[in-house]
């Protein structure tokens, strides 16, 4: 059997990073890990080639050399998906598709040959054991959740390493939280499961032969959701093992704003080589974050959370959200006064949408206010649900916002803000590397004689230069992540 594992195209949002990948010559910013996961559980005997469409494309050629397609998305992906689906069916190929998207929203694929929803590792194996009896059914689904302490190790033989800015790599599924508008819980569950410690240095092994060398991102939603086992176990086998091959890797991770609560897990995670965690912090309104649920970032010092874990010397990157039927046109201005104030340099402010798993959609559905399809994009002015708001108001409120901290004035005064006070704790984060050095002379060229933001970059760069120069690495970095936002939403200056 041959099977052509394609990974669609993602828009171009804040996650996509695309304007600033090109000043590193990378093409995506992380590869498609569940699918080299799923190739993994594959017949060892059957041929497979993996096409992201984020790095290449897909040729017809591709397609023709199939037996089957196999796409997994996730919503934001769909038009890609969609094309792809239609490419694959006009040469006749039966389609297999997984993942977030389909999973959430199955009854709209019914015409495809075979939805694998759920987790793969129980879903995935009874349509392999049904193709062998040439007996395999359309849907195979499950309530329960896998068991990914037997989760076979992810086939990054599959992509060019070189590729991407960042390799991935999976410790945990589940988020004991149970925030209104999350489709985790309802796709992954609440009971926090992990790989074993064994399993984590393995991945990381393999890494470190495709010749990778960089950031790791460990993609959980929660990375601390088991304390006692990152402290007892995981983290102190990352630091030896990275000290052991010579520090190859920095990780980044996500976590809840009470990772700020434990002084020694921080500790922990720095001298493993974390260097940014990203915190969903939200809203800065307590009756929104009470609507949603969000309590564990109830009655806290949110600003004094995010500067204790910069203390610690973790890089903070947040998630914000405006359009909560609690929210009032008060709110644009709070949200740009919290982000300015707390110093996070990468903050993600979308529009509230509803995905169709969430205990949100059940809501809005009962209370008549779902409007129009959801596409996972939150950044692209649409809502899948009629706000409280006057949708006007909401929407110019959320322009409001995005000039307010990503105009050059205001981005370049937060990034100074924040690099007076930040002493990293990981080396990697300022060392000189021939990619940053790259970097830097791409960014003097673009930002620093042919965009609007000419000034703003020059005094940040001059500044760190004389005045924080083991941080003049971060300075570049930034300056030219600023300069991917202000393209994302066409902000001239």
């Amino acid at each position: 059997m041959k099977v052509l594992l394609v990974c669609p195209e993602y828009p171009d949002t804040y996650w996509s990073f695309k304007h600033a990948l090109k000043f590193i010559s990378k093409k995506a910013a992380n590869p498609p890990l569940g699918l080299l996961t799923v190739a993994s559980l594959l017949p060892g005997v059957w041929e497979k080639k993996l096409v992201d469409l984020n790095v290449c494309t897909l040729r017809d050629e591709d397609i023709l050399w199939a037996d089957y397609v196999l796409i997994s998305a996730m919503s934001v992906q769909s038009a890609s998906a969609g094309e792809v689906i239609e490419r694959s069916r006009a040469f006749g190929k039966k389609i297999i598709a997984g993942g977030p998207h389909f999973t959430g929203n199955p009854v709209e694929y019914m015409h495809l040959d075979h939805l694998i929803l759920n987790e793969a590792e129980i879903t995935l194996p009874g349509f392999l054991r049904d193709l062998e009896h040439q007996r395999p059914k359309r849907v195979y689904q499950t309530g329960e959740y896998a068991d990914i302490s037997l989760s076979p190790a992810p086939d990054y033989s599959l992509i060019r390493a070189s590729s991407y800015a960042q390799l991935s790599i999976q410790y945990s599924r589940g988020c004991p939280f149970n925030c209104e508008f999350c489709e985790i819980t309802s796709l992954l569950g609440r009971r926090f499961r992990t790989k074993t410690t064994r399993q984590v240095i393995q991945e990381l092994e393999n890494i470190l032969m495709t010749g990778f060398r960089g950031s790791v991102f460990f993609v959980d939603d929660n990375f601390i959701g088991n304390r006692r086992k990152l402290k007892n176990e995981l983290l102190p086998a990352i630091t030896r093992w990275n000290v052991d091959h010579g520090h190859p890797f920095c990780f980044t991770t996500e976590a809840s704003i009470d990772l700020a609560d434990d002084p020694v897990l921080m500790e922990m995670m720095v001298r493993a080589d974390f260097e940014k965690v990203f915190v969903g912090i939200e809203t800065v309104e307590k009756e929104s974050l009470e609507e949603c649920d969000k309590t564990n970032n109830l009655d806290r010092d949110l600003i004094d959370c995010v500067r204790r874990i910069q203390a610690a010397g973790m890089e903070v990157s947040a998630g914000f959200i405006v359009g909560f039927d609690n929210d009032s046109p008060g709110v644009f201005q709070r949200q740009i006064n919290f982000i300015q104030q707390s110093g996070i340099i990468t903050a993600m402010v979308g529009l509230l949408n509803a995905p169709h798993r969430t205990r949100l959609y059940r809501r809005l559905v009962g209370e008549g206010r779902i409007s129009e399809g959801f596409d996972g994009n939150n950044t692209n002015y649409s809502m899948n649900f009629t706000p409280k708001m006057d949708r006007e108001v909401l929407v110019k409120g959320y322009q409001s916002i995005l000039q307010g901290i990503y105009s050059s004035k205001a981005y370049y005064k937060r990034l100074i803000h924040f690099m007076k006070h930040f002493q990293p704790g990981v080396r990697a984060s300022t060392r000189v590397t021939g990619v940053r050095v790259m970097a830097l002379f791409r960014s003097v060229v673009v930002i620093g004689i042919l965009s609007r933001s000419r000034f703003y970059y020059w005094r940040v760069i001059l500044w760190s230069l004389f005045a924080r120069p083991r941080l003049f690495p971060l300075a570049v970095t930034y300056s030219i992540y600023g300069y991917h936002f202000r393209k994302v939403f066409r902000i001239s200056n």
